[in-house]
């Protein structure tokens, strides 16, 4: 064997004992390097929770005063705290207030879901597409002999539109259902705020018209 012969032994023995015993070629390498630089952008494309302030924003006042909402589209009312910005859409509404907000969302439902349901379906396309979402819990409950179910989770804000910053919320959200319809109520603030009693008022004050 003359010492060209020797050398290409040598560096495919030293590729062997590298790679796990199998000799790679250039292009093997260059698909695995390929395969490496694709697993970390995919990684690196999952929106990761925001840390939460140490002091959030968003506590609702005390003093807050509440005024009756109705959607006459929507078929249901329920109290909003007063001076927050509306936005609405047929029977969809959002009201906010800085990082605070609320929303009602009207779908089409052949019954009413419960926490097993709620758990395969809705919060399943909630993590899909929501900002990092992490479920808390989901039970089942009653306002007043009425079947509800609250889920509680976090997410990600949407960016702010001028500092791109995001804030860590947390979400309570209530499905309430009646004769083929669906709302589902959406409470959000930062993450550590202390909305407590007036989420519980806002929750409880839902009706059906």
């Amino acid at each position: 064997m003359n010492l060209k012969n020797t050398y290409v032994v040598i560096v495919a023995l030293a590729l062997s004992v590298c790679f796990g015993g199998h000799y790679q070629t250039n292009e093997a390498l260059a698909e695995d390097s390929t395969t490496t630089l694709y697993l970390q952008m995919a990684s690196s494309s999952v929106e990761q929770p925001v840390a939460p302030e140490k002091n959030p924003p968003g506590d609702i006042p005390d003093s807050q005063v509440f005024v009756k909402y109705a959607s006459p589209m929507g078929g249901y009312a329920l109290d909003v705290p007063e001076g927050w910005a509306r936005r609405t859409s047929g029977g969809d509404v959002v009201f906010t207030s800085k990082v605070d907000g609320l929303s009602v969302k009207i779908t089409d439902a052949g019954k009413m879901p419960d926490s097993q349901s709620v758990r395969k379906n809705q919060m399943q396309q909630l993590e899909k597409t929501g900002k990092a979402v992490v479920v808390k819990n989901i039970e089942d409950i009653k306002f007043k002999n009425s079947p509800t179910v609250r889920v509680v989770y976090e997410s990600n804000s949407e960016p702010n539109p001028v500092t791109n910053k995001q804030v860590r919320l947390e979400n309570n959200m209530y499905l309430y259902y009646r004769n083929g319809k669906l709302a589902e109520l959406r409470l959000w603030a930062p993450l550590g705020a202390d909305n407590v009693d007036q989420w519980n008022r806002i929750s409880h004050s839902f009706r059906w018209r």
